[in-house]
């Protein structure tokens, strides 16, 4: 079961009954280069005020904009020199910031990846110029150039996703079976496929008892899809189900699969523009308005990825690429890119309620006011 096999959504369809004991977070193959970061800079390190690039997506969430302005800010008070930009215009763009941190002479590049499968060329290009690559939040698929991979377990919290909605239904209505609704993430985006396996890990083996019903039947990745993470796309999509699936009154919706907090809350304005009870809808992110919602009972869980804790444990690996060391890893054999095993720091994501928010975010300044 634990076997897995990383297959972004754009790969293709998958199909509800091909999911059985599957992940698309990984595949152990025996023939993948597995061993450690080979960047120059893991091997002898580099000057203490070196520069370090930074390429994240597009704004799509709080955590991408958190990000930035960590990094900045943490790597000059490491000592470095930081080149920190955002991809606001596209892949072409990421390809270009990339080409450009090589052409600075960057010692470490950090990539969150807008479409993980189409920055090969520049990180083989950064490669060749001896920096070290380190794939943030999204890992980087099809290039044995990528040294070290950097995240929340991304598999465990589609799992967990999938466990508070089976939770929260059944707190509202004791005995099934459930109606719901699946959605995914961007099919350009490697951890949809990883968080959308991971909830069917859970859901799956409801669904063939009969315990849980999809509505629609649209079950397969590719139906699913959010293009782009768009709350948009998600409201559009949810405003069509509600018509074609809900409006009769011959079903009741008791829950929502939402893979992010932006989208929860598009499914939640769809569904009071129906004049529905509001579902059961999951969500990831801990955005300040959805902890909002959470705490008002209508959005019912969020996963805490503390952006601050990535962002330090990206920085550490830095500095120990500075100082000559390998990077801390605690896993070497999940993340399989296509062509190597990339040696991984997981940290463990945690489910949110109502319930558990207020400990949940106790030491976070800006979402432990909104738990009381």
């Amino acid at each position: 079961m634990r076997k897995l096999v990383v297959r972004g959504v754009a790969a293709g369809a998958i199909a509800l009954l091909a999911l059985t004991g599957c992940s698309s977070r990984n595949s152990n193959d025996s023939g993948s280069d597995s061993g450690s970061g080979s960047g120059d800079a893991a091997k002898g390190g580099f000057a203490a005020d070196s520069l370090i690039g930074v390429s994240l997506p597009t704004k799509t969430s709080e955590n991408w904009v958190l990000a930035g302005d960590l990094f900045t800010n943490g790597l000059k008070e490491a000592g470095f020199k930081s080149d920190v930009q955002y991809a606001t215009g596209g892949v072409s763009e990421q390809q270009s910031q990339i080409s450009a941190m090589v052409t600075k002479g960057a010692k470490v590049i950090v990539i969150g990846a807008i479409d993980a499968a189409q920055l090969a060329t520049q990180v083989e290009a950064a490669k060749q110029a001896g920096a070290t690559v380190i794939a943030y939040d999204r890992l980087l698929k099809n290039t044995n150039a990528v040294d070290y991979y950097v995240a929340y377990d991304n598999f465990k919290v589609g799992q967990l996703q999938g466990e508070a909605l089976l939770k929260g239904m059944k707190a509202k209505k004791p005995t099934g079976p459930y109606t719901i609704e699946l959605f995914a993430g961007s099919p350009d985006d490697n951890n949809s496929g990883v968080f959308f396996n991971g909830a069917m890990d859970v859901l799956k083996p409801e669904i063939d008892k009969g315990n849980v019903v999809v509505g629609s039947g649209q079950t397969d990745v590719k139906q699913v899809s959010t293009q782009s993470w768009k709350a948009e796309n998600a409201q559009q999509r949810m405003d069509s189900l509600m018509t074609s699936t809900y409006s009769s009154g011959a079903k009741t919706l008791d829950g929502v699969l939402s893979p992010n907090d932006t989208l929860a809350r598009a499914i939640i304005t769809s569904v009071k523009g129906a004049g529905k009870p509001v579902p059961v809808v999951t969500g990831q992110d801990s955005e300040v308005e959805s902890v909002k919602s959470i705490m008002a009972g209508e959005q019912y869980s969020t996963i805490n990825k503390d952006t601050r804790n990535l962002v330090k444990q990206t920085i550490q690996m830095v500095k120990d690429l500075q100082a000559g060391k390998k990077a801390e890893v605690n896993d070497e054999k999940s993340y399989n890119n296509g062509v190597k095993v990339v040696p991984s720091y997981l940290l463990p994501p945690v489910i949110v309620t109502k319930e558990n928010a207020a400990q949940s975010y106790a030491n976070d300044p800006k979402l432990a006011p909104l738990t009381k």
